[in-house]
């Protein structure tokens, strides 16, 4: 009986091994084709803004209206204890590759960076070897991977998109550009650079940029592989400067911000203690240093204040607009259903004036831009709100975007997709772990090797209700960029802000209580202070992080990087200023000939 049981076993074996030649009957699982891979995986659509505080949406107590990422945030997670970094291009780079800005290669942004940083390891201000983006992670897995809008991680065409896991991009280079337009907004940058597929392009007729990143993505969704599921990658230029919106969207705000922007400020907070977002005793965030009082302005400067207000406001209500148009366009695919959504912003709001820089102003004047009340929002119009409105938007956190402050780092995020179940979230949560929480629900495969780890966390035992929070704690979470630092720990953060706003100290503060960063503890817990300093010393060893230079300040580096490139852009201003520097040598040669002449004169009579 065993020997007859044996030799039948061993027929078994043999038939199955000839099957499995034959490809019958593998004795392996192989290699699924694209079809059995793409069964019910879910599609990815990351939205992300720029330069939205916390409350912008008017899910989370903004004025603009925007009805259509309020539902997202209705049907899924909203998360209320989130954080970004403080400036764009590092924000971007965790996101999509759930890796500390410094392991990226874009520890900080081309516009701030000092010269002895410039191509340091993590400073190449480009997505680095070994570094994979999640659209390397899901093309692998017959994922179409798609990109619209701002970019910002590279300045060359092999650093744009195409060679990052894109399939199909659209892709702006710079750290903004026109809304309007296909021109640049900054002196920095010569023009806009715009990029197709990695090829230098320019852009259509009629172009708006938010009305024009939802089509482009339509019809990339349009052109490719209707059967495989795909990653959507939407990154605005809403509400970044220069802040523009349609006049019919314009015209809804009208009147909306004249009481000011401490006004503002007392309705956010109110807001923020109705919703939660801080305890009901929270102190109000202390403003940035040296803002302007709104009764100091004159009726015409508050006028034109108020505007400019009503203009970022509306700019957030197109966004959504077009955001709704792109759902619409997935519900009548019958794709809605079966996809997650990602809805964030890179940093809190932008203070940069337009109004208060004589280089600047003359860049505006030869390029057409103007500032006025006279069309403002429209074409041709260089919208900003300043500093003051910035950290009223910011509320309930201190300061504003470039700052590890709440108001700069402190920002939405709203994940909905199958499975999620509508809920508040007050955990934490940091920028780096969108990418891992997204690869872990779409079951991807384990990334080649070597490539650089992640270091973010997955966020999906959150969202399925599995734990109130994937940190223990006392788990560490830091940040930092060109010396804007935060770290936390429990209830506690240190922070470190850089001139001309900050003073480069550290200061210490107790969330739990005192969310706007109003009472500095240092004094009192030197303990705990020390602690927590011990604790970034280790972080910044580990990601590499390079201390700024004793008299870094991120005024003058930009003024001198925008200097130095645009001389770069224009040769010919070297003989301008040369011509220049010749003729003010000759006025102070002439000027010393006359006065020694007349003191030889004196000395003759």
């Amino acid at each position: 009986m065993a020997i007859s049981s044996s030799a039948h076993l061993r027929t078994l074996i043999g038939l199955a091994l000839i099957l499995a030649v034959l490809g019958l009957f593998p004795a392996t699982p192989r290699a699924q084709d694209a079809a059995s891979v793409q069964v019910n995986r879910p599609n990815i659509v990351i939205i992300l803004v720029d330069d939205a505080a916390l409350m912008d949406f008017g899910v989370y107590g903004g004025e603009a209206s925007t009805p259509h990422i309020d539902a997202l945030a209705r049907r899924g997670a909203m998360f209320t204890q989130y954080r970004a970094s403080p400036l764009c291009s590092p924000s971007r780079a965790m996101l999509l590759t759930g890796i500390d800005n410094h392991r990226t290669g874009i520890a900080t942004i081309p516009e701030v960076l000092p010269p002895d940083q410039v191509g340091a390891p993590g400073y190449s201000m480009a997505l680095e070897p070994g570094v994979l983006t999640i659209a390397d992670r899901l093309r692998t897995d017959g994922y179409r991977t798609l990109m619209t809008g701002k970019w910002h991680m590279g300045e060359t065409p092999d650093e744009m998109p195409q060679n990052h896991g894109f399939d199909r991009s659209f892709a702006l280079a710079a750290s903004g550009a026109d809304n309007w337009e296909d021109k640049s907004y900054i002196p920095f940058y010569a023009e806009a650079p715009w990029y197709e597929d990695g090829v230098a392009t320019g852009l259509p007729e009629g172009f708006y940029s938010s009305r024009f990143i939802v089509d482009k993505m339509i019809e990339y969704l349009e052109t490719t592989d209707q059967e495989a599921p795909f990653l959507a990658y939407l990154p605005f230029q809403a509400i970044h400067i220069p802040v523009q919106a349609p006049a019919q969207f314009i015209a809804k705000y009208d009147g909306r911000y004249d009481a000011g922007w401490h006004a503002l400020r007392d309705e956010r907070h109110a807001k923020a203690i109705e919703l939660g977002l801080v305890p009901a005793d929270a102190a109000l965030a202390d403003p940035a240093p040296d803002l302007r009082q709104w009764e100091a302005l004159s009726e015409e400067e508050r006028a034109l204040y108020a505007a400019r207000m009503e203009v970022n406001a509306a700019m957030l209500d197109a966004m959504d607009h077009h955001i709704g148009r792109f759902i619409g366009y997935l519900k009548t695919k019958g794709q809605y259903d079966n996809t997650i959504f990602v809805v964030t912003s890179d940093n809190g709001p932008e203070p940069s004036r337009g109004d208060d820089n004589a280089a600047l102003g003359f860049y505006n004047r030869l390029t057409g831009y103007h500032i006025g009340l006279e069309g403002m929002g429209g074409r041709g119009a260089w919208g900003f709100i300043g500093p003051e409105w910035a950290a009223a938007a910011a509320t309930p956190g201190a300061w504003y975007k470039f700052y590890a402050t709440e108001g700069g780092i402190r920002v939405p995020l709203i994940i909905a997709g199958p499975g999620v179940e509508a809920a508040t979230v007050h955990s934490p949560a940091m920028i780096t772990d969108i990418a891992p929480t997204l690869l872990e629900w779409v079951g991807a495969s384990p990334p080649p090797q070597p490539s650089e780890p992640v270091s973010g966390r997955s966020l999906l035992p959150v969202l399925k209700g599995e734990t109130p929070s994937v940190y223990a704690p006392n788990d560490v979470r830091a940040i930092e960029v060109s010396g804007n630092s935060a770290l936390y720990k429990g209830d506690y953060k240190i922070t470190r802000s850089m001139p001309p706003v900050g003073d480069g100290q550290w200061r210490l503060f107790n969330l739990a209580k005192d969310p706007g960063e109003t009472t500095d503890l240092s004094g009192d817990l030197p303990a705990i202070l020390a602690d927590l300093q011990a604790e970034y010393a280790a972080y910044a060893a580990r990601v590499g992080v390079l201390e700024m230079p004793a008299d870094y300040n991120t005024a003058y580096q930009i003024r001198n990087n925008t200097g130095a490139r645009m001389l770069s852009h224009h040769p010919w201003l070297y003989l301008v200023f040369g011509g220049v520097l010749l003729v003010i040598a000759a006025a102070i040669g002439w000027a010393l000939w006359k006065l020694l002449r007349a003191v030889r004169r004196r000395r003759a009579v």
